[in-house]
């Protein structure tokens, strides 16, 4: 009968200590930042030539990180579809690891400026806005 009050008493004085760290929140791994995190960003920019079409100004491109060193690109002109690039550097440019898309930003020269080439339409612009940061 001693044994099971000592059990019972030693049980009960572990349970709440152990509830405690079990409901502890998990820090949320911390990841190295990547080419598509120095990438991300809302740039305005023009449209300089579009071989269906003629060119035009205050054009906005989103771009999002979907994965390591990818990004999403997203347009407010229909002319520039959405399109997922894989990114590489190459000496002090950002570009596009592959494709039929043009992705380069030259991170010392001009930082904050892209340059794009999507479905024949040529865009250049300047970052106006980084993502929120989570």
């Amino acid at each position: 009968m001693l044994r099971t009050l000592m059990f019972a008493t030693s049980f009960a004085l572990l349970l709440p200590a152990g509830a405690a760290l079990a409901e502890l929140p998990k820090a949320a791994p911390t990841r190295k930042a990547d080419l598509a995190d120095r990438v991300a960003g809302t740039y305005k920019g023009a449209v300089a030539s579009d071989a269906r079409g003629s060119s035009r100004d205050n054009v906005t491109i989103i771009v999002t990180r979907t994965g390591p060193n990818k990004v999403e690109i997203k347009s407010d002109y229909p002319r520039i579809p959405t399109v997922t690039i894989a990114l590489e550097k190459a000496m002090d440019a950002i570009l596009a690891a592959s494709g039929p898309s043009v992705f380069l930003l030259d991170t010392v020269r001009s930082p904050d400026r892209l340059d794009l080439t999507i479905d024949d339409a040529s865009w250049s612009g300047n970052r106006v806005a980084a993502p929120a940061k989570k």
